[in-house]
């Protein structure tokens, strides 16, 4: 089937009364729903063939092939619609058997419009959230993969594969970039919530005004803004995991209410009075000393308490050098399939100027030097050290220069070679173009460049 657009539902009403499927398409459409009416259950199922609705209104009594049996084979299809069930015969065996082939809910005639609007927007939600959740686990199905071989990595993996069958709350640490959303997602494919959904908040990224409606929803005029009621992470995550990043940027106020709602397991929108029974997995991720931050005042000890039960600690990239070729081709791959590119490859030259480089950013800054290359460079297959960008020569001459040679004339070869590497990468190694740019005839660059070692190639 068709992917489902969000903004304007497609339902389907299965009656044989003329006048309930006038009423009810009438009715929809003035609630901004997409609808289509049929008579019989043959024709139901052909209407699902050609394009994708996300609930159907089936009748029980129907000319031909019945409401149940309709529903058995609506059940077949590949992501199949909600299936609200009405009929003027009801009863309470009938409603049972409904349920139990799948049906979201039952309707009695005569049809009170009002429940049948409830209903029907329960029916198109739930549906929806079964499609986010298809549509999540396609999205991370590569994702939840920790790449390396080195020994904290071999440990990680380790502790995740035992861990992850619990409900036990994780707080990972670790610097930014390490991949702890990659620990996160690997703890949920792992666990037994696998199925629900992953929902991820960033606490550093959300303003203090807006925090508590991101965590726990909010109702309609609750505030300047709220122009109708809104579900919260902590809600959407019910029956799942909810990642919290960054909870160290967190404020205290945020965090009395994150600590109640882990101790009651309920949550109470803002302008709402009734609270709400969730079951949300809580891991949550810092990039702080979190102890540190309690003896200032600025994180709670009970909620550091309350979600520290199991401790994970990612290590930087300078930490596990040796996952650096790994990560490299990992990367190399993910984004040739991404932008449709031939599989590329690298030398040993490009494999060892990424080695000797320090990765301040971690993990993430290699991902974005790969994605970059490989957008850049469409036309080459194989990769050398002069695709690579500048700040990773900077780099490497600045550590060349304290720590590899002992003499000045060494050391400021080595800078000249990097330089003119890295102006030659900048000019598509266009040697004239270069020439004009450092100042130098093209004969002198040409001389220079075979004295450094540098091939008319690179």
């Amino acid at each position: 089937m068709l992917p489902l657009s969000h903004s304007m539902p497609n339902i389907l009403i299965v009656d044989d009364e003329a006048s309930i499927r006038k009423i009810l398409l009438e009715v929809l459409a003035e609630e901004g729903y997409s609808a289509t009416a049929v008579e019989s259950g043959e024709a139901c199922l052909d209407a699902l063939r050609k394009q994708p609705f996300a609930v159907v209104l089936l009748d029980i009594w129907l000319p031909g092939v019945d409401g149940l049996e309709t529903l058995q084979r609506i059940r077949e299809f590949d992501n199949p619609p909600e299936i609200v069930i009405i009929s003027g015969h009801g009863t309470i065996e009938t409603a049972v058997r409904a349920t139990k082939l799948g049906a979201f809910d039952f309707l009695e005639k005569p049809l009170s419009l009002d429940r049948t609007l409830i209903v029907i927007k329960n029916a198109v939600e739930a549906h929806r959230l079964r499609a986010e959740n298809r549509d999540f686990r396609k999205q991370i199905a590569g994702r939840g993969v920790i790449v390396g071989d080195s020994v904290p990595m071999k440990a990680l993996r380790q502790q995740i594969g035992i861990m992850a069958p619990t409900n036990g709350r994780v707080l990972i640490y670790g610097e930014s970039g390490t991949g702890k959303e990659l620990v996160a997602l690997a703890i949920h494919a792992q666990s037994l919530r696998k199925e629900g959904l992953f929902v991820e908040l960033n606490c550093a990224a959300i303003p203090e005004e807006l925090i508590e409606s991101e965590l726990f929803g909010h109702r309609k005029g609750s505030f300047s803004g709220a122009a109708g009621d809104k579900e919260g992470k902590f809600q959407k995550a019910d029956g799942g995991t909810l990642f919290l990043d960054e909870v160290g940027d967190m404020s205290l106020t945020t965090q009395s209410k994150v600590l109640r709602a882990l101790d009651e397991g309920r949550v109470t929108p803002v302008g709402g009075e009734a609270s709400i029974v969730v079951d949300a997995r809580v891991i949550a991720a810092t990039n702080k000393d979190l102890e540190e931050e309690i003896a200032r005042g600025n994180f709670r000890e009970d909620l550091f308490y309350r979600l520290n039960v199991i401790p994970f600690f990612v290590p930087p990239l300078r930490e596990r050098h040796e996952d650096i070729p790994q990560l490299v081709r990992h990367f190399m791959k993910e984004f040739s399939s991404a932008y449709s590119r031939r599989p590329r490859e690298i030398t040993d030259d490009a494999i060892d100027v990424l080695l000797r480089y320090s990765w301040p950013g971690n993990v993430r800054e290699l991902r974005n030097v790969i994605e970059r290359i490989v957008i850049m460079n469409p036309a080459v297959t194989r990769f050398e050290r002069k695709h690579l960008p500048p700040l990773v020569y900077r780099e490497n001459v600045r550590r060349s220069a304290g720590a590899e040679f002992s003499t000045l004339h060494d050391a400021r070869a080595a800078y000249e070679r990097d330089f003119i590497l890295k102006k030659l990468d900048e000019n598509h190694g266009n040697v004239s173009r270069t020439a004009e740019l450092l100042g130098l005839e093209r004969s002198h660059l040409y001389r220079k460049m075979k004295g450094l070692g540098i091939a008319v190639k690179e």
